[in-house]
């Protein structure tokens, strides 16, 4: 999901002083089995089962560990939950905007000094809070490492370092190895932490106009590079799940994204895929939407792997009636693994956090239908 307002959203954050934190990886390695792919499903917590779960795109951010831990506490309360950490702050560009003092960034490409990646208290020692609150409810997290949009640096950030564009990013030799270095650094700060559910690529990866040849080949060698960092966490792309035919010639059919989700599917070093639903920004009906997870559980199914509906959303201030029809779609008709929706959203001490429309809040009226008993519907779900 591309997300709007970024600046007005962090300015609203309360700034605390953060603890100072060791890295993940200096502590005392953590064996408890990780998440695997089993056939069309996952096994988690030593089962093979079928999940729910949701985008948090701001949690990384937050400079309260108290508000990190109220929100943790309350995910854990849908039993086997499963949150993306949608970390579209991993790259923050200096040169559009200087961040006010507690601030959270995690790296910084500013044009005439080196890059760096931020280890600080108001960089990555966030991320190990949240982390460790995972580990401590028991929560999984799905971290990217890029964002296509621009909000929070993204893709631009490096483009304005690089004088690369939003197409030529994903082939150009220096960008890419100032990717690999923040993905390196992250994987190996993590790497032994069960609260890891998966790697990500990057948020939405598009390359507009071009061959599907271009997205494809940094799929597969970034998955590549990722795995001889760390073999144990599973991989995935973060794509949308633009198809290359069918649908009459609609937009999601048209292949213009540069991406092919059944051939990226393909590549042996990505566990699993992902595919998002946004019909209102893509012009089709909200009915669409079981046929878009219809004709993607038939590839997963195709080519023996999980599926995730990774967002889902709906600008309405009537979220069930909307919803629920996919959600049927999901647990009545399909193999889907897990689906995951757009967004988890809370009251902290800050107030409430971000509501772009799509927002279902903790404890509101459409949060029992759409959370609390569908995730309970999908652990309860027989596995084949």
């Amino acid at each position: 999901m591309k997300l709007h307002r970024a600046v007005s959203i962090l300015a609203a954050i309360q700034v605390v002083a953060a603890a100072a934190l060791p890295a993940i990886s200096e502590r005392a390695p953590n064996h408890a089995a990780f998440c695997k792919p089993v056939g069309r499903v996952f096994e988690i917590d030593e089962k093979a089962q079928y999940f729910m779960g949701t985008n948090t795109y701001w949690i990384g951010f937050l400079t309260n560990d108290d508000d990190v831990d109220l929100v943790m506490k309350h995910l854990k309360q849908v039993w086997h939950y499963y949150t993306k950490i949608a970390l579209r702050k991993q790259v923050l560009t200096r040169q559009l905007w200087i961040p006010p003092p507690g601030t959270v960034y995690y790296q910084a490409l500013v044009p005439g000094s080196e890059p760096y990646i931020n280890l600080g208290p108001d960089g990555l020692q966030r991320l190990d809070v949240v982390v460790d609150k995972a580990v401590h409810y028991g929560i999984k997290l799905i971290i990217p490492f890029i964002n296509n949009w621009g909000d929070y640096g993204g893709i631009n950030a490096y483009s304005n370092y690089f004088g690369t564009n939003a197409t030529n990013w994903y082939t150009s030799d220096a960008a890419q190895a100032q990717y690999r270095k923040y993905i390196k650094t992250v994987v190996r700060r993590y790497k032994h932490s069960n609260a890891i559910f998966a790697w990500e690529l990057g948020n939405e990866p598009r390359c507009h106009g071009c061959s599907t040849d271009i997205i494809f080949n940094w799929a597969k060698s970034t998955s590549e590079y990722i795995k001889s960092l760390d073999s144990r966490h599973m991989v995935t792309l973060g794509d949308e799940g633009w198809l290359v035919s069918g649908g009459d010639g609609a937009y999601p059919y048209q292949g213009v994204e540069g991406v092919d989700f059944e051939r990226n599917l393909s590549i042996e070093t990505l566990d699993f895929g992902t595919f998002h639903q946004w019909p209102h920004a893509w012009g089709m009906p909200y009915e669409w939407g079981s046929q878009w997870i219809l004709e993607h559980d038939a590839i997963g199914k195709k080519l023996g792997k999980p599926v995730v509906l990774e967002e889902y959303g709906n600008i309405s201030t009537n979220h069930t009636a909307t919803r629920l029809p996919w959600l049927d779609t999901v647990y009545y008709d399909t193999e889907i693994a897990g689906d995951m929706y757009w967004q988890y959203a809370d009251y902290i001490s800050t107030g409430p956090t971000p509501d772009d429309g799509n927002a279902v809040y903790y404890g509101a009226p459409d949060y029992i239908p759409l959370v609390i008993d569908h995730a309970a519907d999908m652990v309860s779900k027989p596995v084949p």
